[in-house]
Formats: structure tokens, sequence, C-alpha cells
């Protein structure tokens, strides 16, 4: 059965990952369609680097920040980038592809959610992307449509996507309420959402008991499908970002913060999930690592 190869990463800049060895990766790796977030370039730099790929590009308002792209061995057939309120600025943050493969529509995201900061400014635009992005999918996810949103999405799911979970249950990234946005995306389509044991009850990112606890304001399951846990169970990781300062990348001290999060139509065509980890710290060429998975059509 033929197959789709799609593979999502950060590349913390495209300038830099070419210059330290993204193409010994990429020419390698048979990828169909690559979805690419921190992007921090203009559209000749991505040209540059993908020479004979078809390419979508979205900039970030701010030059030199954000940026996604789409690129793809054959053209998409549409795309769009707007996302949320009008007032809201997602530029080079959520970048659709539309798709037909094997005479059937796929739509494709790559999407960078702001990093954030607890208790500041910039978490509140995260809190305003993670709304937007909610909505978003469910409007993606009906009817049975193959979709699927890739990249780095900036928070760890539950304690097995985080190695050090417990020193940072206060930080951007794990906060419970951020946290509590994936419970609803990935849980079942119209049930009542409960949140993880453990992980404190409302949206406040504090810790309480051990008892589940419910989003604030309640929230149902959008249905999506997390490919990696899917894939790989209740296991740790396999992370995907490991910061570059001292020996986190060596000791597996990292993150599983980039997703393929799939339709339930689409992920149960999904086979051979799994994270391309540099051999070697030397041998990185961004702080992620690419996520691939193949798609059978």
């Amino acid at each position: 059965m033929p197959h789709l190869r799609i593979a999502s990463v950060n590349v913390n800049g495209i300038r830099a990952a070419v210059r330290n060895g993204m193409h010994s990766w990429l020419d390698d790796a048979g990828v169909d369609i690559l979805t690419v977030q921190e992007v921090r370039a203009q559209d000749e730099h991505v040209e540059a680097a993908f020479p004979g790929w078809s390419i979508l590009h979205d900039e970030a308002s701010a030059k030199g920040r954000a940026g996604v792209a789409v690129v793809s061995r054959e053209p998409a057939i549409a795309s769009r980038t707007a996302l949320g309120a009008d007032d809201f600025d997602s530029a080079g943050r959520w970048l659709e592809a539309d798709f037909e493969i094997g005479g059937t529509p796929l739509t494709v995201v790559s999407a960078y959610v702001h990093s954030g900061e607890a208790d500041s400014p910039k978490q509140v635009e995260k809190w305003k992307f993670l709304d937007a992005m909610e909505q978003r999918m469910s409007q993606l996810g009906a009817d049975g449509a193959l979709a699927l949103v890739t990249g780095d999405l900036n928070v760890g799911h539950r304690p097995l996507d985080i190695l050090n979970w417990k020193g940072n249950v206060k930080k951007s990234g794990y906060l419970a309420r951020e946290r509590a946005y994936f419970d609803r995306f990935l849980g079942a389509a119209g049930e009542p959402v409960a949140g993880q044991e453990g992980i404190g009850r409302g949206m406040v990112g504090q810790l309480s008991d051990t008892r589940p606890y419910v989003s604030e304001g309640g929230g149902k399951g959008l249905g999506w499908i997390d490919v990696g846990r899917a894939t790989h169970g209740e296991v740790d990781g396999p992370y995907t970002w490991w910061t570059m300062r001292g020996q986190a990348f060596d000791n597996d001290s990292g993150w599983r913060i980039d997703y393929h999060l799939a339709t339930p139509a689409l992920a149960e065509r999904a086979t051979g999930y799994h994270v391309a980890r540099a051999a070697t710290y030397a041998e990185r060429w961004s702080d992620h690592s690419p996520v691939v998975v193949d798609y059978t059509y």
C-alpha cells in the first residue's frame, strides 16, 4: 500500500539549520511533506533552503521571529493562514495546506504555539492562540475529515512528556491550564473532559491532590489522536526537544512538545512514527528533532 511521509520540525532558524547540516538529514529522509516552524527568515531564504520543492511560507509580523512553512514534493491545491479573531496576530504561527492524496483531500497544518511565560503578557498571547487553535481544530476535525496538525506546540501534555515535569509545574509549557487544552483536543469526541490525575484542578496551574480535575467551565473532547503517544504507549518520551545547554541531549533530559495530532480517520492510517534524533550532540542542526510519520492511502 502506498504511503505519504510527513515530517515536522522546528528548525530554530532555517539559515542556521542549513549551515549546520539540515540537508544531510533531509536528503535521505524520503519526506513528501515537511512542515517547518521557527523559520525566522524571508521567502528568498526559504526558497534557497528547499530548491526544487513547492513552498508555502507565512512570515511573522516581527522580522526574525517565528515563521511557519509547508514544503512538499507536489504542490498544495489551497492554503490558509487565518486563525482567531481579526484583531489577533497569528502571523507566522499557523499555516494550513490542502492536498489531494489518492483522490482524497488532506489538510496539513504547520503550527508554532507561543512559548509563553507564566503570569505575563506573553502567556496571555499563548492563551489566545490556544483558544483559537481549539476552535479551528473543532472545524477541521468535523465529518470524518483527514486532517493533521503538526509542529512545535510548546506544551508537554503529560508527565511522560517531560523528564523533569515536577520542576516545571509552574512554568509555561507545563501549566495545568495549558495541558487542559490538550485534554480537550485529545478527549473522546463530544464527551465531557476530565483532566489528568495529579496535575491539579481548575485551570490555574497549581498542584493539588491526585483526583482528576475538570477544566474550568467544562469542555468536551474534540476526538483528535496524538500519533506519537498512540504509537509508543505509556513510556517516557520519546522526546523531541533538548536545550543546547549542558548535558541535556546526552542525558536525554528532554521535552516532547512537537506533535502529529491527527483526526481519527487519518490516525488509523499512521505507521512508522519516529523521532529522527541526531546520533550525537555535534550532529544536531536544531534544538528540536524531526517527527516523522508515514500515512497510507
